[in-house]
């Protein structure tokens, strides 16, 4: 199904079936976002109904063309960082200083066999094994691709603080491929 704008007229007149069909199409495409950022289905779906409230609000603005798709997501990677926001128990501020080269090479990307062969599905239930601000800036930096400036600006941290978060995801992701690809190689002998 496309969100087509007669579609997009319905919901803006408050028709149900048309809302209810924008839910379930919407769910499909939103709801891997909120996994990426959220850590079990019962967080990852009430970020998924604030975001989609927000969708419904922002109808009326959809202008003819737009691409729908493009759009729900923004706004749903915007409801995201805002919930983000809200929460700063986990809005911890670090202050460790490295080395420009240090946070160069971290921040450059690497190709690793076991990345190749593990799988996207994979990889993310690795990321959500991340320190919960260090999870959602590789989110934000690696998959939604914002730059470290936009993503100190939207988590209210330093771009120095995001590019430490960055070298700290990759850092320790390798760590968890490297175990994982040790432990695969094991099982083979």
């Amino acid at each position: 199904m496309n969100v087509t704008q007669e579609i997009i007229d319905a919901c803006n007149r408050d028709d149900r079936k048309a809302i209810n069909r924008l839910y379930e199409y919407c769910f499909e495409l939103l709801m891997p976002v909120c996994f990426r950022y959220n850590r079990n289905e019962e967080d990852a779906r009430a970020s998924y109904n604030n975001g989609f409230m927000k969708i419904l609000k922002g109808m009326k603005k959809v202008d003819e063309g737009i691409n729908f798709n493009a759009w729900a997501k923004r706004i749903m990677v915007n409801t995201l960082i805002d919930e983000y926001r809200k929460d700063k128990k986990y809005n911890t501020q670090i202050t460790k200083s490295d080395n420009e080269r240090e946070l160069d090479y971290y921040s450059t990307g690497h190709q690793n066999d076991a990345e190749s062969n593990l799988g996207y599905e994979n990889i993310m239930m690795l990321v959500k094994e991340l320190p919960h601000t260090t999870g959602r800036v590789f989110n934000l930096y690696v998959i939604d691709g914002y730059s470290h400036k936009e993503i100190g600006i939207l988590l209210e941290m330093s771009e120095g603080t995001s590019k430490w978060h960055l070298s700290t995801a990759r850092k320790q992701l390798r760590e968890k491929l490297e175990d994982l690809e040790n432990r695969n190689q094991r099982m083979v002998i």
